[in-house]
């Protein structure tokens, strides 16, 4: 009788609920076109990925076989099926690099071209996205209307895997010269951590700045307010994209801009993992 009630049982337990393996790494992704990717994927952003290297499909791509909610080596695309390189394919490999080689890392992106920081806010999304234009509707449709739910749900499954170590933030562009915004990514990134029942002093937010006005970046003048973040949210820091190269559009980086920009996302993260590590064991 025992036997036969463990078999009736068995079907409700989900197959991925394997023991949550402590050095996977997981770092959540989200923001607007330069979070998205942009850039050509070139030759070289598709090969030497070291398969420690993970990404969550974020939606289904038929076309290369990714089911949403499951895990691939980082080949980009990491956002959605054809979005471009994004700074989380280099500060992905850069991790790999630079981590122990029993460490794994794993990317979850959420990015929404042209969006501002409201369309993360679970409170008021909705009224954003229904005076959104067609063709941002048609992104946020893929993420069924709601890229802050998606972006949830993704990290709840790959909480049963690993750990969640930080949150990277690519977005301002659509809210240049906007002096509430750091407030209004105050709350995003609290509601994550509420969602997720993360700490904060564990799971520090990066954002980067958007190109340089002495590049001639059209959105130039919001690194001064991005500048402000870290005033707002302890746990945060600015990573800088002075001198990442940019496209023609004075908006979007290149493929060499987002890689640079991808390894000083990382460096940052790398220091915050070993100052962590010293700070737990002493030493």
């Amino acid at each position: 009788m025992f036997r036969l009630i463990l078999l009736l049982l068995l079907p409700a337990f989900p197959a991925r609920a394997s023991a949550q393996d402590q050095k996977f790494y997981i770092f959540l992704c989200f923001g607007q076109s330069n979070m998205e990717g942009s850039a050509k994927i070139e030759a070289t952003d598709t090969t030497g990925i070291d398969p420690r290297f993970r990404m969550m499909s974020a939606v289904d791509c038929p076309g290369s076989g990714r089911q949403q909610g499951s895990w691939y080596t980082a080949k980009p695309p990491l956002s959605r099926c054809n979005t471009g390189l994004t700074p989380a394919d280099y500060f992905g490999r850069t991790l790999a690099m630079n981590l122990p080689p029993d460490v794994r890392i794993g990317i979850i992106n959420v990015a929404v071209g042209g969006c501002k920081i409201e369309l993360f806010d679970k409170n008021s999304y909705r009224s954003y996205a229904s005076t959104a234009p067609d063709w941002m509707k048609n992104i946020i449709d893929q993420y069924d209307g709601n890229p802050y739910g998606r972006l949830v749900d993704l990290a709840k499954i790959a909480q049963q895997d690993g750990i969640i170590k930080g949150i990277l933030l690519h977005q301002g562009e659509s809210n240049t010269n906007d002096s509430l915004w750091p407030k209004k990514v105050k709350q995003v990134y609290t509601n994550l951590l509420n969602d997720l029942q993360l700490n904060s002093a564990s799971v520090p937010l990066l954002a980067g700045e958007v190109v340089h006005t002495d590049q001639g970046g059209i959105c130039g003048s919001m690194n001064r307010i991005i500048a402000q973040l870290p005033q707002v949210i302890p746990n945060s820091y600015v990573i800088s994209s002075q001198g990442c190269s940019d496209g023609p559009d004075n908006l979007h980086f290149d493929a060499a801009g987002y890689r640079e920009l991808g390894k000083r996302y990382a460096q940052k993260m790398l220091d915050l993992l070993k100052s962590a590590d010293t700070s737990s064991t002493g030493k």
